[in-house]
């Protein structure tokens, strides 16, 4: 048994009660057989105005090198394109150190673009249908809403637009998700908000059922997922119904003011990439075994 997570979190820790302490430890037991599901803006990385520059905390690579060799994989689950988290997280020098056996995946935009540390090789899709057509229709629309000035990020399979930037960022973002609902639907595409950006995609795969594939694919005895928004609720769901099949499954929410549905329905809640990295480095020296052996 671990010593109580407000001790050794004291910091980082919003709330905590005996239930997330058991789950913890939980995982921590079989912490060789978990897969830890990890999102990247917000939760590895801070969130910053441009997400060009959203880089992992420069103390990240060290941490996920060394979990690595205790888990059965490290996977990273995120909305943003596959090649952008290798080069912001920096995952090339990650795979340069790990420990034989030790897997580190990243599945991309939400899950339709695929990299692992073995094969290092991305795999993608085809551009959605409709996308091309709806980023044509998108300055109009901006100029029509008065927010013409929000940053637009083309993401190869899809288009994010923040209101991070402007003036009055929520304003302009409870007055966009509406508009951009409704163009998306008219060309076959979907709506994922987040905080302060809305982005426009295929409908259909989601981190849930991306988080289910690793799991999967792994063979995984155990889950931990960390998620920091609106788009992370599909894997806590997929988590939870392996919880109801037994699994051991803590969920985590990087939490911010910015966002407060995910920590509704977290087990624990640390604050911010700060806290993720004090609870994957407890993880780390809680992990019982000899780690990854495949």
């Amino acid at each position: 048994m671990v010593e109580p997570v407000e001790t050794w979190l004291a910091d980082v820790v919003d709330a905590i009660d005996t239930q997330a302490q058991a789950r913890y430890d939980a995982v921590a037991a079989v912490a060789h057989d978990v897969v830890v599901g990890l999102d990247f803006d917000g939760t590895l990385a801070p969130i910053v105005e441009d997400p060009a520059a959203a880089w992992i905390h420069p103390d990240g690579p060290a941490v996920l090198t060394a979990l690595a060799g205790r888990v059965r994989a490290l996977a990273i689950v995120t909305g943003r394109p596959a090649r952008q988290v290798v080069e912001l997280g920096r995952l090339h020098e990650v795979a340069d150190k790990l420990p034989a056996g030790a897997r580190l995946l990243v599945r991309g935009q939400y899950g339709n673009e695929l990299w692992d540390s073995a094969a290092r090789t991305f795999h993608s899709p085809d551009v959605p249908a409709g996308l091309a057509a709806f980023i044509d229709e998108l300055p109009g629309l901006l100029e029509r809403e008065g927010v013409a000035d929000a940053f637009v990020e083309e993401k190869g399979l899809a288009v994010a637009v923040h209101t991070r930037r402007l003036a009055d960022p929520a304003a302009a973002f409870a007055r966009l998700e509406p508009r951009l609902g409704g163009a998306a639907s008219r060309h076959g595409l979907g709506l994922e908000p987040g905080r302060f950006v809305l982005e426009v995609r295929a409908p259909g795969m989601h981190k849930g059922q991306a988080l289910l594939e690793v799991v999967a694919e792994c063979d995984a005895g155990g889950v931990l997922f960390v998620g920091d928004d609106l788009g992370d609720l599909d894997a806590f769901e997929a988590a939870r119904s392996l919880r109801e099949h037994s699994l051991p499954v803590l969920l985590v929410c990087s939490g911010s003011v910015e966002q407060q549905a995910l920590a509704e329905v977290s087990d624990l809640v640390v604050d911010g990439p700060v806290g993720v990295l004090a609870l994957l480095r407890r993880l780390t020296a809680d992990a019982t075994g000899a780690g990854p052996a495949h």
